[in-house]
């Protein structure tokens, strides 16, 4: 059977097996993905009304940070609900539609959100070293530039690799992971998948290369611009600045490097499928941890929205009062 026959794929489902061969974990780990995931769209949707309310909200590098939330969200969405669906239902399945798409869009957020973490290094760079030329660097345009250049290439990237993908023919049905990955699809075909996974292997080189190469270089002379200066409070602000993005920057190609560019003549399903819950449901879920916690200004903008608030609800409150009880 062909990928490519509409008509026959159309009716084709697939069965994710995910963590089915550990039945007594099922529970807790449906309540430890939903939890993650809880914890993600509050910590997504938190970052994303600070932007909005904070003074500094409207600077290229919340303006960047709001659009890898953004990611991050559709990323967890993609992947997330099926995984939670499939640890508390007997019927695993998935059609073959579905794990196409599931498989696109997957594809389309990693590749954009290794490229939004490089515009965010460039950023950063801009910030530290032409601070004086910063406002005319990073206009309204170019961040717009910056921000539509990694979602073209996930589109081209991902579109490209589906296409090759949909051109094999398959002979099982079984999917040994909770997500249709790119390594697990093609263990079920019968065709050779060699030049697809060639592909697969040279657009994540490709990814990763052109992502470290930007942040390497902009991070190199962020460094020597900080050991440059004269006082010992900017050091620390300049370090605490970067820290957030380092961070976030160190989990997610460490996992991307240990998964696809690790060459490996035995794949570890446990080892894939340990991968797969890091880039696609916990890193979201640290992602806007870690820039809320080590983020100086996003936690004084916390700060300052919690403060206004009641601040408001006093002065409500202090106001009803002073009208039923003292007129």
């Amino acid at each position: 059977m062909r990928l490519a026959e509409g008509n026959q794929s159309a009716g084709v489902t697939f069965t994710l097996l995910g963590f089915s061969e550990y039945p007594n974990l099922q529970v807790p780990m449906f309540l430890g993905f939903l939890t993650i995931y809880t914890v993600t769209v509050l910590g997504i949707l938190g970052i994303v009304l600070t932007i909005k309310v904070s003074p500094r909200g409207h600077t290229p590098m919340y303006f960047f940070l709001s659009h890898l939330s953004f990611v991050d969200f559709c990323y967890s969405t993609t992947v997330t609900p099926k995984l939670l669906e499939n640890l508390v239902v007997e019927d695993k399945t998935l059609s073959f539609t579905g794990c196409i798409m599931q498989f696109f869009l997957a594809c389309i957020f990693a590749a954009s959100e290794a490229l939004m973490l490089a515009v965010m290094a460039y950023d950063q760079f801009v910030a530290v070293c032409k601070p004086l030329l910063y406002t005319m660097v990073m206009s309204p345009k170019v961040c717009a530039s910056l921000v539509a250049g990694p979602s073209t290439w996930g589109v081209v990237s991902s579109l490209t690799l589906t296409c090759f993908l949909l051109a094999l023919s398959f002979c099982g049905s079984i999917i040994n992971n909770f997500v249709c990955e790119h390594s697990v699809i093609v263990s079920i075909f019968c065709s050779d998948p060699y030049i697809s996974q060639v592909l697969c292997f040279v657009i994540a080189i490709l990814n990763e290369v052109s992502s470290l190469v930007i942040i390497r270089t902009t991070y190199i002379s962020i460094f020597a611009t900080i050991i440059k200066m004269p006082s010992a409070g900017g050091h620390q602000k300049a370090f605490s600045t970067c820290a957030s993005h380092l961070t976030t920057i160190t989990i997610f190609h460490g996992t991307v490097l240990f998964l696809y560019c690790v060459p490996s003549s035995k794949t570890s399903w446990l080892r894939v499928k340990l991968g797969s819950v890091i880039y696609t449901v916990v890193i979201p879920m640290l992602n806007p941890l870690i820039y809320s916690l080590r983020n100086k200004d996003v936690k004084e903008s916390v700060r300052k929205l919690i403060t206004e608030k009641i601040h408001s609800k006093i002065k409500v409150n202090h106001t009803y009062l002073y009208e039923h009880f003292y007129q």
